[in-house]
């Protein structure tokens, strides 16, 4: 009984995704689509497409400039979609994540596209971002612009 009651513990945590995207700001709860190999398969693969997207901070009703959170859908081989952006709180090791884009709400618009052709791989986007955050100088939008050159 206690092992049905740690499984099913296991697989509703495991369900759990933590949606930075459609609030701003940091969370306390880390919630992982994919952990150990599989991760590390997902930073090693190429990506095709990369499209600059915005959304509107916390709960304003539009983005404006920089009033805004910005971050990179990338399209993979295997027609997959991630989202690669940065925030303060938002990972452990670094601030600049990949989340599962089936997790971005529909506030998010497309401002630019890339097509990278395979080129540059999940990792080689999300080293660009970079691994820390500030408000002036190393934000999200500051990321969006370095993911993209």
């Amino acid at each position: 009984m206690m092992f049905c009651k740690v499984l099913l513990c296991s697989a509703t945590l495991s369900l759990l995704a933590v949606s930075v995207e459609s609030g701003g700001g940091s969370t306390s709860t880390f919630s992982y689509d994919l952990s150990g190999p599989a991760l590390t398969a997902l930073y090693n693969k190429k990506v095709y497409l990369a499209e600059v997207m915005r959304r509107p901070l916390g709960n304003l009703p539009v983005a404006v400039g920089i009033i805004s959170h910005c971050g990179v859908r990338v399209t993979l081989d295997d027609g997959s979609k991630w989202l690669v952006h940065k925030g303060d709180g938002y990972g452990i090791s670094s601030q600049t994540v990949v989340t599962d884009a089936r997790h971005m709400s529909s506030n998010w618009r497309v401002i630019s596209s890339k097509n990278f052709g395979g080129t540059r791989t999940v990792s080689g986007l999300v080293t660009a971002g970079g691994p820390n955050y500030r408000l002036f100088g190393d934000n999200c939008h500051n990321a969006c612009e370095n993911i993209t050159n």
